[in-house]
């Protein structure tokens, strides 16, 4: 990230672009810098210029409280600007809920692709409103170490694996971002697939999933195709909620070029 704007409210956003053509912002997921999408990037610069960054409270970006989803949307506004005035997004995973906001919120966006937004999560209301409150005390009483944790087991992911995670090199950088988990749940807003708001999004919207993804990944992908007037659901064989970017690129590059 060799570049930086302010967000309206005076928040510092870390950003890189690569390639030439029309703009594409790539959004990160929880978890995650602009530095995930890194490899994505590369290989749409071909034919555009490619736009990571680093979300609020995460990776080279500042953070400025209290949070809300509309700041989130304010710096979108902002690096849209700076890189021309237009733009497409990508969002993967919660970035995909920000990016269908930014486009419902009137963004000047030519076209929305997301990949597995995590709409309507296994447990329903019950089991995201428990982990909505024990996220929120964990932060609080600073143990990021256990608001790690319980995003892990909201993902699924196996007890052993999360104890192993805990173990490894990478637990620390986890740690550092995780504050963040809470603006992705306030994203997601409980689960619920907003309907009304992904309704109003008046340009193409592509919704990808995994064919090897859990089944509620793919229902929630489709869903948010179905509420899009110009939605369209496609699924990627063999591939998970870690999408390859050989596999997702030319999908992209097709939907962004049309």
């Amino acid at each position: 990230m060799d570049k930086q704007i302010i967000s309206p409210d005076g928040t510092p956003l870390a950003y890189g672009r690569a390639g030439a053509g029309p703009a594409v912002v790539l959004v990160s997921g929880a978890m995650s810098t602009g530095g995930t999408l890194a490899p994505l990037a590369k290989r749409l610069a071909d034919r555009f210029t490619a736009v990571v960054y680093d979300r609020r409270g995460r990776g080279a970006s500042g953070d400025t409280p209290p949070y809300a989803v509309a700041r989130e949307v304010e710096d979108l506004a902002a690096l849209i600007e700076a890189v021309g005035g237009e733009a497409a997004l990508y969002g993967v995973s919660s970035g995909g809920a920000l990016a269908l906001e930014a486009a419902a919120s009137g963004l000047p966006v030519r076209q929305v692709a997301v990949y597995e937004p995590p709409f309507a999560q296994p447990g329903g209301e019950k089991e995201r409103t428990e982990y909505t409150e024990r996220l929120t005390e964990a932060l609080a009483r600073g143990r990021r170490g256990d608001a790690v944790e319980l995003f892990l087991r909201l993902t699924g992911l196996a007890e052993q694996m999360i104890q192993g995670a805990r173990q490894s090199p990478m637990w620390a950088d986890m740690e550092t971002i995780a504050p963040t988990l809470a603006y992705d749940d306030a994203m997601l807003g409980g689960g619920v697939l907003p309907r009304e708001r992904i309704a109003a999004i008046g340009v193409p919207v592509l919704a990808v999933a995994g064919g090897a993804s859990p089944d509620w990944l793919r229902t929630s992908a489709a869903e948010v195709a179905e509420a899009a007037p110009r939605g369209t659901f496609r699924t990627l064989e063999d591939q998970t909620h870690m999408v390859d970017p050989d596999v997702l690129a030319p999908v992209l590059a097709e939907f962004f070029a049309g």
